[in-house]
């Protein structure tokens, strides 16, 4: 019994001696400043119903870098340019993972899409495929037809309703959306040329499980049926769709990893509802702000006018006459991004950012409301002004890290020269085609822009 207890003190002897050695041989890190966390919840405590905004105002009293537990994990964010750089430019490479979160788990057929794959094979895979295949430019190009076709679909119906209040909200996710789905899958499933069951889907089914994103049961079920119909298609056929095209690389016996029905799936999803709500609410956003603007909307068409006059509509290839319109939409970008926090991104080491030493594990966020609202950056940053970019060379392609609607470095969005060319040319076109007013007896300060929260966030 004496002998046994002389093992276990001793053995509590070396727990405590190898205890005080790992103190002493690993200094304390210096961590970025934050809050003390709660235990359990961490710091959710301090998000409240508009995270951006509660995010801003913590890094007001702790700086552009901003370190926070969400339950026992530690997240950064990142208010302002410089850290924004420091995330997405300096360390990249470290920061180009995403987090293993519930959320892509399940929305994205377990982390099979390009937002949500950790950084690896099937990621750098994708990303290739993206950039090289389905939105180069030349195949962009080839489907300018799609674009034009439902723009004038678009702009017909809005004809139609001349003299009557229109909401854009009422027309433009469903335009977007029919545009999105015959660029990645063509149009049959939608137009009657199928004689599909009717509990397989329709275009106003699809835009309501977008909207409820976290419904992929019914989107499981439909891209099953997409891909089974592309199959059975797919000998001695020209690639008519996006769908057609990831096929054709499937095929490819060198893949580094095969593409299986989830991973196509995966895919597909990123296409069809990535960029149907992102445009749609730009256009709503910029309209919105044009309405308690006139005057920017009389300078917008006044250089239509001249440029393009009153015989034919814009094309793609006029908008380096038209500056003033690109002005517009980096000013709805600035104000109004197309994600107010940018997608979590993950370090996949410990490294240091700007002195501070962040461990491996954090997840990242990049506060792109932040950067639009930054007085360092924007003369009266809360203001609509969209003269700000009319001299200077700031562009939306990641390089400027005040201005980040598309994300920079590895994880940038593959798709931003699709959404820049359906943003500007639809909005364009809304600009030249109608004359804007407000309904009725509104008046200008009776336009609310409160935000609906959500993936993006839209006007109220």
């Amino acid at each position: 019994m004496d002998i046994s207890w002389v093992f276990i003190a001793f053995g509590g002897w070396l727990l405590a001696l190898a205890f005080l050695l790992k103190i002493f041989n690993h200094p304390k890190r210096k961590l970025p400043p934050g809050p003390r966390p709660w235990p359990i919840i961490g710091n959710l405590n301090l998000l409240g119903s508009l995270p951006r905004v509660s995010l801003h105002h913590l890094s007001q009293k702790y700086g552009d870098l901003v370190l926070l537990k969400f339950g026992s994990k530690p997240v950064l964010v990142a208010t302002s340019p410089e850290m924004a750089k420091e995330i997405l430019k300096t360390h990249d490479a470290i920061f180009a993972s995403h987090p293993a979160l519930a959320a892509g788990k399940y929305t994205s057929y377990n982390y099979s899409n390009i937002i949500w794959a950790p950084y690896g094979a099937h990621w750098r895979q994708a990303r290739k495929f993206y950039l090289t295949k389905i939105f180069s430019s030349r195949t962009v190009d080839s489907f300018e037809y799609i674009h034009v076709e439902e723009r004038r679909t678009l702009i017909s119906h809005l004809f139609s309703l001349s003299g009557k209040p229109v909401l854009l909200e009422d027309h433009l996710p469903r335009f977007t959306l029919r545009t999105i789905s015959r660029l990645v899958m063509s149009d049959r499933y939608f137009n009657g040329q199928l004689n599909l069951d009717a509990s397989i889907i329709t275009l106003e089914t699809l835009q309501r499980m977008l909207d409820g994103w976290f419904l992929l049961g019914g989107f499981r079920k439909f891209y099953k049926y997409v891909l089974e119909e592309h199959k059975a298609k797919k000998e001695d056929y020209v690639p008519e769709d996006m769908v057609d095209t990831f096929f054709h690389l499937a095929d490819d016996p060198n893949l580094q990893v095969k593409l299986t029905s989830d991973r196509l799936m995966g895919l597909i999803h990123d296409l069809v509802s990535g960029p149907t709500d992102t445009s749609a609410a730009t256009i709503e956003w910029a309209f919105q702000e044009l309405s308690r603007k006139p005057n920017i909307i009389d300078k917008a068409q006044q250089e239509l006018d001249r440029v393009i006059g009153k015989e034919r509509w814009v094309e793609e290839d006029d908008f380096s006459e038209l500056p003033y319109i690109d002005v517009i939409i980096k000013e709805t970008f600035r104000l109004h991004p197309l994600a107010v926090l940018l997608p979590p991104h993950y370090s996949i080491e410990d490294c240091n950012v700007a002195g501070y030493d962040i461990p491996k594990g954090t997840t990242v966020f990049v506060n792109g409301w932040s950067l639009g609202r930054s007085e360092k950056c924007w003369d009266r940053p809360e203001e609509f002004i969209s003269e700000r970019f009319v001299e200077n060379n700031i562009d939306t392609k990641g390089q400027n890290f005040a201005l980040l609607p598309f994300g920079s470095g590895r994880r940038r969005c593959p798709g931003y020269s699709l959404a820049m060319k359906s943003v500007r040319t639809t909005m364009a076109n809304l600009l030249h085609g109608f004359k804007w007013k407000l309904a009725g007896d509104m008046k200008l300060e009776d336009i609310s822009m409160e935000e609906i929260y959500g993936l993006t966030t839209h006007p109220n």
